[in-house]
């Protein structure tokens, strides 16, 4: 969906109420699970994730997935217009511990809402400084909306090409972490073919990270923490902190195993929490190999 359109669907729902919102964006959600191409790469992914169900199934599921991700427009539209998020957070104390101080570095996942997860890190602490990479692309209609909306939340956004980067968003996001801010990468995307990958261990199926979250601990010094935010109800989430992921090469030519190991934690975080959330999987370009 373009930019206007989105933007006449929230004014329209601004009149009339969420209902709106949430019965038109179910109808499109229907119109892209009917008609496109990356329906068989969800059926595909949920027959890795449930190997002993049937191909009904793994569809019915691809159809929860494409239901359920109309939630993060509409809980994007309450938050904007009165911010009454309810959410419980779990370790918590870990990234507070690290503020201030060498920093932090958040993997976030397209386990979740990961846009509802920096809202709620602002809203925990106020004057939390938070950096946020995010892929740009082309031609941009909701997703340009998105960053204005996190902007306007306090929230430091870096637009990275998806087609060719840029070393200068680097060093700014190193400068960040050396000042004591939190920085967040996205962990389970690699957008070009010539980016630095990782290769792990996932649903029995080997997958592809970037390697450019590993990069960034061991350039810094700051720790790695996993980070969620699952729905427990409408508007109401609850986000969980991993303990920090260590990375310890013992010498420069050690350092690729010491990277796959910290990548292989990741994916082994990823994995459980996908198994306790199988229908927030928002992730629909192919990601097993």
């Amino acid at each position: 969906m373009n930019g206007f359109w989105y933007k006449f669907f929230l004014r329209m729902a601004r009149l009339c109420g969420p209902w709106l919102l949430v019965v038109t964006s179910r109808i499109i959600a229907t119109g892209f699970f009917l008609f496109s191409g990356r329906v068989s790469e969800s059926r595909r992914f949920y027959g890795a994730l449930f190997p002993e169900r049937g191909g009904l199934y793994h569809l019915w599921c691809a159809f929860r997935q494409y239901q359920n991700f109309t939630t993060i427009h509409l809980d994007r539209f309450l938050a904007e217009r009165n911010d009454t998020t309810i959410f419980t957070s779990q370790g918590w104390e870990k990234l507070e511990g690290v503020i201030g101080r060498q920093g932090g570095i958040l993997l976030m996942s397209h386990l979740g809402n990961w846009e509802m997860a920096a809202r709620l890190l602002r809203r925990q602490k106020e004057d939390l400084r938070l950096l946020l990479y995010m892929g740009v692309k082309e031609k941009e209609g909701v997703e340009r909306l998105q960053k204005e909306d996190l902007r306007r939340a306090g929230v430091t956004i870096i637009g990275v090409d998806q087609e060719r980067g840029s070393p200068f968003a680097a060093v700014e996001g190193i400068r960040f972490l050396q000042s004591g801010g939190i920085v967040s990468l996205t962990g389970d995307i690699v957008w070009r073919s010539d980016q630095r990958k990782v290769r792990v261990s996932f649903l029995g199926h080997e997958a592809w990270l970037p390697e450019a979250p590993y990069i960034f601990a061991l350039l810094s010094g700051a720790p790695l923490f996993v980070f969620f935010a699952f729905r427990t109800g409408k508007n109401s989430y609850r986000f969980t902190l991993s303990d920090p992921i260590a990375i310890r090469p013992h010498a420069r030519a050690d350092r690729d195993r010491a990277i796959g190991e910290a990548a292989q934690q990741y994916a082994d975080l990823l994995e459980k929490r996908l198994r306790e959330h199988p229908f927030e999987w928002y992730h629909f370009e192919r990601f097993l190999q």
